[in-house]
């Protein structure tokens, strides 16, 4: 099966994009019926974009964020790159009060997550092919995909889901590591593998880049917790399935995070795990 190609408009007025969450509104509703899966639109008939194989820095997550710095670096990334223009926030910047949005683009989707959002391969501009038509993916089309771009510029991670080609991962571990090598956007920065001290919330909320899946998980435990001492316990039952794949292992987020004391590190290349779901 291939992807299906949706044409459409991008949308952020009244909604919280960041560098890898923005609105679509379709130009035939007809096409999200090729999609495997129940796509969510709302009233204005938007759908939430998931994008395909990346993470960006959260900039409003469950009332906190990232390090703003590349988080913001991300989401204008986008909005430029989409041609959105004259973007204005309320005052605590949590929602878009007025924008020249509603510009023309086209994503590349085969399948909707468990909450309906479309998760996509995604294009700013026009294209010459028929609104619907299915379509085979190589390497060089995904390169002009927003997707790629953000890896490429080391404002994204690569996060991989079963079900993405192995030669797309190919192309978007390639980027990675270009972005690595080249000490682009966050990369200076990053602690994921390195390991990183974590003193409070505020200490992976504004001072350390990490992966964003990585963030998510500290952040509910400090929530709840003052410190790590059963991180990996409360883990392990979530039972969140991964494949190690220069290994061919599978194996559990939980295996492949160290904590010693207050010091976190991920044990694996984010770019050499693939996740269940």
């Amino acid at each position: 099966m291939g992807f299906t190609l949706i044409k459409g408009t991008f949308h952020v007025v009244g909604y919280s994009p960041d560098g890898d969450s923005i609105r679509f509104k379709a130009n035939d509703n007809n096409n999200w019926v090729k999609i495997n899966g129940n796509i969510k639109l709302n009233a204005k008939e938007h759908a939430q974009l998931r994008f395909q194989a990346i993470d960006t820095l959260e900039t409003h997550y469950k009332r906190t964020h990232q390090p703003l710095e590349f988080a913001l670096k991300a989401m204008n990334f986008l909005l430029d790159h989409l041609s959105i223009k004259n973007v204005s926030w309320d005052a605590n910047m949590k929602k878009v009060i007025s924008a020249e949005d509603g510009t023309p683009g086209f994503i590349f989707c085969r399948e909707a997550e468990k909450y309906g959002r479309p998760i996509a391969f995604v294009y700013s501009g026009e294209i010459d092919i028929e609104d619907g038509s299915e379509i085979f993916l190589d390497n060089i089309r995904i390169k002009s995909s927003v997707n790629y771009q953000l890896l490429y510029e080391g404002l994204a991670y690569p996060t991989y889901y079963k079900g993405l080609f192995h030669d797309l991962r190919e192309a978007f571990t390639e980027a990675t590591k270009i972005a690595r090598a080249g000490n682009k956007g966050f990369y200076p920065k990053d602690k994921t593998n390195s390991g990183f001290q974590v003193n409070s919330i505020q200490t992976i909320s504004e001072e350390i880049v990490i992966l964003p899946k990585l963030f998510r998980r500290l952040l509910a435990h400090l929530k709840e917790h003052d410190d790590l001492k059963n991180f990996i316990e409360i883990l392990k039952k979530k039972r969140e399935s991964i494949l190690i794949l220069n290994k061919e292992h599978f194996a559990y987020f939980d295996n492949i995070i160290e904590v010693t004391g207050n010091k976190v590190k991920l044990k694996e290349p984010i770019e050499n795990i693939v996740f269940n779901a």
